[in-house]
């Protein structure tokens, strides 16, 4: 079923859909065999994003998209942290020439495409998402990236929709899955840590217990030090979990910075009518399929603009 064109009160505008272009193109790598263009490329990772984003285009017909990349493998975090995101190395060798490609298809078949340089999608996104809103129109993400469920407005007007899932969050969703208002999730992840991005947070602290403490208290700078303090919070060992918040206090308030998705990042502030999608160019997709050798996939494509 196509998503709502318009979301939800206060808005008039557009519904855009967002695409965290990388987590897709990881997907797609993972989930592929091997496979070559005419020339050699390898191209299992840009096949199966450029099937992705042809088939939520066939199923949605979005009116407005925007495909947003990470620049680099390491962004402003890794001047603030160095070991941010140090566990997942360099990608692998075939995957790596496959980066260019897929940017080139996405703006091929005609989606806005936003990457900069110290940036991370989720970054872009963040910011064009709070464009979007101030626009008074809506957005919804395409990720399986918890860290940004915290873009996620109580009025519906930005979700989040994970497409493996087939699962849309909105701040209900948000609540039941995590345990917490959208607006908390960084401070979530302070607690708990987050393994995927190599953040440590407050050893002995889990979701159960972080979500505890932020239903009684809206962050973690206002979680009191004091165990007395937490009145009407009922935790198995508070005293002791109160001593380990303080002991880590500095390290868990780092982790939740480095969580926080910016959105504000200098120089992104695209207008409604530079988000249109208005199908693929028609010359730019038939040249890049002839040379990938792609053939059947064109006639995948849901809408042509010329």
């Amino acid at each position: 079923m196509a998503a709502k064109r318009n979301g939800g009160a206060g808005s008039s505008g557009p519904l855009v859909h967002l695409f965290d272009g990388h987590v897709y193109i990881f997907r797609a790598y993972y989930s592929l065999p091997p496979m070559a263009a005419t020339d050699g490329t390898p191209c299992n990772a840009a096949y199966g994003f450029a099937n992705t984003l042809l088939r939520y285009a066939a199923a949605e017909a979005p009116t407005h998209a925007a495909v947003c990349l990470d620049a680099a493998m390491t962004s402003f975090r890794n001047e603030i942290e160095a070991g941010y995101k140090a566990q997942r190395g360099e990608p692998p060798d075939d995957l790596e020439p496959q980066f260019d490609l897929c940017r080139e298809i996405a703006q091929a078949l005609g989606f806005a495409t936003w990457e900069i340089d110290d940036y991370e999608a989720d970054d872009l996104i963040g910011t064009i998402a709070t464009q979007v809103v101030r626009r008074r129109g809506s957005a919804r993400v395409l990720t399986s990236d918890k860290d940004l469920c915290q873009l996620v407005r109580e009025d519906g007007r930005v979700v989040v929709h994970d497409l493996a899932k087939e699962r849309t969050f909105d701040a209900d969703g948000v609540r039941e899955k995590f345990g917490v208002s959208p607006g908390q999730i960084p401070d979530y992840l302070g607690l708990v840590g987050d393994a995927i991005d190599n953040l440590p947070g407050v050893p002995g602290i889990g979701a159960k217990t972080a979500a505890a403490l932020l239903n009684a208290f809206p962050s973690i700078e206002a979680i009191p030090a004091d165990v007395a303090d937490w009145s009407g919070v009922t935790i198995r060992g508070a005293a002791r979990m109160a001593e380990r918040i303080a002991e880590h206090r500095e390290r868990a308030l780092k982790t939740k910075s480095l969580a926080t998705v910016l959105r504000d990042v200098p120089g992104v502030a695209p207008g409604l009518s530079e988000l249109v999608w208005r199908g693929a160019h028609r010359d730019r997709t038939d040249a890049l399929f002839d040379r990938l050798g792609w053939n059947r996939i064109r006639d995948r494509v849901p809408r042509w603009r010329d």
